[in-house]
């Protein structure tokens, strides 16, 4: 079986890709097919999550185990069948967890077709990649005050705290 899986940029412009891959190929494999068609440098960290209808965020895949006391489950213990089995299903991509580059995965086709080519392919391109990972306007939740703090309004909290007041400067 063959997966048409469109990937959408997060951005205000309509970016994304089509991109076949074959039903028995990993995530991991998927993920070297984004970062191909959207000619990312793949040298940052990145990550899956499973994502319902309404595109809420569930268990995360990542790219690699940060934590050696575990044996958690990465991209490449995942076969695209096993996480995305039909035609509506969807995961949440992000890469760089710096920039935030994030993308929307849904499977739009399942095609039983000879594999007659290297996949993934990307088969349909539309929309020109961005250079700089578009803005996300954030929420930073205060968890010792329940309150929620405006991303514009974090250089004042900064500009409040006298953070060399206990710092001889002869030690330097």
């Amino acid at each position: 079986m063959i997966y048409k899986i469109r990937v959408i940029l997060d951005t205000k412009d309509d970016v994304f890709r089509d991109i076949e891959i074959r039903d028995k190929q990993t995530l991991f494999t998927l993920y070297k097919g984004i970062m191909s068609a959207f000619s990312l440098q793949g040298e940052e960290l990145a990550s899956f999550y499973v994502s319902d209808g309404e595109w809420n965020q569930g268990k995360e895949i990542p790219l690699e185990n940060m934590d050696e006391s575990t044996e958690d489950e990465t991209m490449a213990d995942f076969h695209i069948y096993e996480v995305m089995p039909e035609v509506g299903s969807r995961m949440i991509f992000v890469y760089d967890y710096l920039d935030m580059w994030t993308f929307s995965v849904e499977v739009v086709a399942i095609e039983d077709k000879k594999a007659v080519l290297n996949y993934p392919l990307t088969v349909y391109r539309f929309g020109a990649m961005p250079l700089k990972a578009p803005k996300r306007n954030m929420e930073i939740i205060n968890l010792e005050e329940d309150e929620v703090i405006d991303e514009e309004d974090d250089d004042a909290a900064f500009d409040d705290l006298d953070i060399d007041s206990e710092i001889d400067m002869e030690d330097f």
